[in-house]
Order: C-alpha cells, then sequence, then structure tokens
C-alpha cells in the first residue's frame, strides 16, 4: 500500500484543523458577542461550501488563486506557489471545514452565560475574560468542532481536485487515491486506502461522542 496520500491528508487535516479552528473560533466570537454589520450575510457565506456544489466553490477559488486572479498574483509576486501544490490541498480543506467549526463553537459560545462573562470583566480585560472564562467553558464545544473538521478535511475531494489536482507523490490525498485507484481498477490499493480512512474517521467520531461525558 502505497502510504504517501495518508501521509499527506494527515499533514493537510493537521494544518488545516488549526487554521480554521484559529479563523473559526474568531469569527464565532464576533458572530455571538458582537453586533456586527452584515452578520447575515456573513453567515450565508460560511454557509456556501456546505451547500454550493465542491466543484463551484474549487472553481471560483481557482479564479482567485490562479496566476491570472487578484490573489494568485499577489502570492506569485510573494514569491508563494499555491495552485497544484500541497499548499492548495491546506487552502481547500480550511473552506470545506471552515462552517463547521464557526457552527460548533458558536453553539458552545451561546451555552456560555454572557452575565458570568459580564461579572469577569469587572475584574479582568476582555481578552483575559475570553481566555481564562469563555474559552474553558466552551472547550467540549470547541474541540467536538475542530474534531468533526479533521475528520471532513481527511475526505475532501472536490475542491482539493480543482486547486491542488491529483499527482501522485505530490497533491494526491486519500480521496483522490481512492478515486484514482479505483479508475485504474486498482481495487486492492483501494480498499486499504478506503478502510484505513474508515477507522480513523470512526475513532474521530468516537471521540466526539465520549468529549460530553468528559469531566474536568
Amino acid at each position: 500500500m502505497d502510504l504517501f496520500p495518508i501521509l499527506l491528508s494527515l499533514r493537510v487535516a493537521t494544518l488545516s484543523t488549526l487554521l480554521a479552528g484559529f479563523l473559526g473560533i474568531g469569527l464565532a466570537w464576533a458572530l455571538t458577542r458582537t453586533r456586527l454589520p452584515g452578520r447575515s450575510l456573513l453567515e450565508s457565506v460560511l454557509l456556501l461550501p456546505l451547500v454550493l456544489p465542491p466543484t463551484v466553490v474549487g472553481f471560483y477559488l481557482l479564479m482567485a488563486l490562479g496566476r491570472s486572479g487578484p490573489l494568485g498574483a499577489a502570492l506569485e509576486a510573494a514569491g508563494l506557489e499555491i495552485i497544484f501544490t500541497w499548499r492548495a490541498a491546506v487552502v481547500a480543506a480550511v473552506v470545506a471545514s471552515l462552517p463547521l467549526v464557526v457552527k460548533a463553537v458558536q453553539a458552545a459560545f451561546e451555552g456560555v452565560d454572557p452575565r458570568v462573562e459580564a461579572a469577569a470583566r469587572t475584574l479582568r480585560s476582555a481578552p483575559q475574560v475570553f481566555l481564562t472564562i469563555t474559552l474553558p467553558l466552551a472547550w467540549r464545544g470547541i474541540l467536538a468542532g475542530l474534531v468533526l473538521a479533521f475528520a471532513r478535511e481527511l475526505g475532501e475531494f472536490g475542491i482539493t481536485l480543482m486547486l491542488a489536482g491529483s499527482i501522485p507523490g505530490r497533491t494526491q490525498t486519500v480521496a483522490l487515491a481512492i478515486y484514482d485507484a479505483v479508475q485504474s481498477n486498482d481495487l486492492v490499493q483501494a480498499n486499504w486506502l478506503a478502510l484505513v480512512t474508515v477507522v480513523i474517521v470512526t475513532g474521530l467520531l468516537l471521540l466526539v461522542n465520549w468529549l460530553p461525558r468528559v469531566r474536568l
């Protein structure tokens, strides 16, 4: 069994979970704790990757990050190549998983009593309250969102195919490798990769189900 797709997928999922977690926590806090102008529009845009076909999302990202795109031209001028590299797979995974993180963290923040935060702000600054009160009280929901994001990123296919392609030994994630193996009638390779993926994702889902029973 070729282990490269699995190792690449784990690498991509780890990096994208960190990025999606950082962005998702910030966005969720802004949506739940501030009077953000255009909140409904922002929430709708964040949910687009969940409802649009992945190829549509991937196409627009390709247009934006390609050499002729506004972001792609700036990145190329800075010497950073995105399209058809492993970095593109990270971008695809972040875009695909960010809605899951935002919604999970939103629910976690909404479960924190604002009166507790208000009382804490009489003694501490807003950043201190966020780090010492809000995050510790919401940690289960945040961690569940990150775990679900990691699982989603392992299985990302459509956006990754559009942005990174399926280049063996370079950008071929496990989902793409399974598809290519089936297309080439290498069912043994496809079966092994699928089994490994099922085991990893099942373990992550068991972790999510176990989190509510954890007491600190």
